[in-house]
C-alpha cells in the first residue's frame, strides 16, 4: 500500500490526474522516495512527458501533505484513498477513479444504496416540487440521494432527503472548506449531520468551473442510478448522465412540459432510451428495490397536487386540460369577469401549472 502522505501529495500536483497518479504509485511507494526521485526516473514513467516532469518537480518543492492532514484534521475531515475499504465499492469500479477524497459526516453512507438527482439551477416549481418529493421518498427507503449541492435541483433534492431525515450526500467541485454556492451553508451543515459531503479536491480548491465534470463523475459513480429532473439542452446534468451511461449505471428522466426548455434536456434523455419517470416506483423496480405502494403520485394523481393553490385557482384549474383551452370559455363557465380569469391564469403561470398560448389560450402543464 502507498503511504498516505504520499497519495495526498500527488493528489495535490495539478495536472497529474488518476492515470499519471497510478503510474506514479508503480514507481514509489513512500513519500520520500517520490521527494528524492530524479527527473530520469519521472520520465520512465508511462504519461509523463517533459511539461508534466516540469509540474511535478516544481510542485513538490511547494505541495505540504503532512499539513493537509493536519488541516483535513482540524475540519473534522476524513482523507479516504482507494485503498482504504471505507471507499465507495461503485466508485472503485468505475474507470481511473479518483484515487483521494476528503470527506465529512457519516462516511458509511458512501456506500449504501445510492441514487443521484441532478437538474438545472432554475428550475420551474414542477421541478422543485419533483426533486423535493422524489428525494424524501428514496430516504424514506434509506436510499441515500447524491447530489451536487448546487442551485436549484440540487438544493431541493437535498432538501427533500433531509426532510425525511436523510441520508443523502452532497459532493463538491472545490475543497471540502468551501461551501460554493455560499447560501447554501446551513443546508451544507445539516447533511454533515444527516449524512455525508465528499469531494476529491485539496484543500483550499476554488470552485472553477472546470472542476465541475470531475464532480458530475463522482456523482453518477457513487450511484446506482442518476435521475434527471429538469435540464436545458445544454445543461451540465446531461454530462452527469453521460458519465452513468459510461459507467454502466442506469439514467432515469422525469418528463416535463413540451412548452418549457427545461424539459428539452429531460426529453432528449428519454429519446435516447433513458428510463421515463413519473414516481420512485419507476425507479424501485428498474432497480430492482423494495416497492413503495403509497406514493402520492400513482392512482391518478399528479403533480398538481404537491403544489399550493387557493380554492379560487382550483376551480379554474379544473377547467383546463392538457389540450388548449380558451380564455373566454373559462370566463364563461366561472360567471368571473375577463380581469380576474387573467389574475388567476397569471397566478397559475407563476407556479408553472400551466402555459399560455398565442390567441387567448391556455393548456395545462
Amino acid at each position: 500500500m502507498a503511504e498516505l502522505e504520499l497519495l495526498v501529495a500527488l493528489n495535490m500536483i495539478p495536472y497529474l490526474g488518476p492515470v499519471r497518479i497510478r503510474g506514479l504509485l508503480n514507481c514509489f511507494k513512500t513519500y520520500h522516495d517520490f521527494m528524492n526521485a530524479t527527473r530520469n526516473t519521472f520520465l520512465e514513467v508511462p504519461g509523463i512527458n517533459q511539461k508534466i516532469c516540469n509540474v511535478i518537480l516544481e510542485s513538490r518543492k511547494k505541495v505540504n501533505p503532512f499539513e493537509e492532514i493536519k488541516k483535513a484534521a482540524e475540519l473534522g475531515a476524513k482523507i479516504i484513498t482507494f485503498e482504504d475499504k471505507e471507499y465507495p465499492r461503485l466508485l472503485i469500479e468505475i474507470y481511473d477513479p479518483p484515487p483521494v477524497l476528503y470527506a465529512l459526516g457519516e462516511v458509511s453512507v458512501l456506500n449504501q444504496e445510492s441514487i443521484a438527482i441532478v437538474g438545472t439551477r432554475k428550475p420551474t416549481s414542477y421541478g422543485r416540487k419533483i426533486a423535493e418529493q422524489m428525494a424524501e421518498e428514496l430516504a424514506e427507503f434509506n436510499i441515500n440521494v447524491v447530489s451536487g449541492l448546487a442551485r436549484g435541483i440540487d438544493s431541493y433534492a437535498h432538501r427533500g432527503a433531509l426532510k425525511a431525515g436523510g441520508p443523502t450526500t452532497a459532493v463538491l467541485g472545490c475543497g471540502i472548506d468551501i461551501v460554493y454556492p455560499p447560501e447554501n451553508y446551513e443546508i451544507m451543515k445539516e447533511i454533515i449531520k444527516a449524512g455525508c459531503v465528499v469531494t476529491s479536491f485539496p484543500i483550499g480548491t476554488r470552485p472553477l468551473s472546470s472542476n465541475f465534470p470531475a464532480r458530475n463523475r463522482i456523482i453518477s459513480g457513487i450511484s446506482r442510478g442518476t435521475v434527471v429532473v429538469e435540464a436545458a439542452e445544454k445543461s451540465g446534468s446531461l454530462i452527469t448522465a453521460d458519465f452513468a451511461l459510461e459507467q454502466g449505471r442506469e439514467v432515469f428522466a422525469v418528463p416535463g412540459s413540451i412548452f418549457s426548455p427545461y424539459s428539452r434536456g429531460t426529453h432528449k434523455l428519454i429519446k435516447q432510451g433513458a428510463k421515463l419517470v413519473e414516481n420512485v416506483n419507476d425507479i424501485l423496480e428498474e432497480l430492482n428495490l423494495k416497492k413503495k405502494t403509497d406514493f402520492s403520485m400513482e392512482n391518478g394523481s399528479d403533480i398538481t397536487s404537491i403544489i399550493s393553490t387557493t380554492q379560487e385557482e382550483n376551480e379554474v384549474l379544473n377547467l383546463i386540460d392538457y389540450h388548449p383551452v380558451s380564455i373566454e370559455l373559462l370566463v364563461q363557465k366561472t360567471g368571473k369577469s375577463p380581469q380576474e380569469i387573467n389574475a388567476i391564469i397569471t397566478r397559475l403561470q407563476l407556479k408553472d401549472l400551466i402555459v399560455f398560448l398565442p390567441g387567448g389560450y391556455v393548456i395545462k402543464v
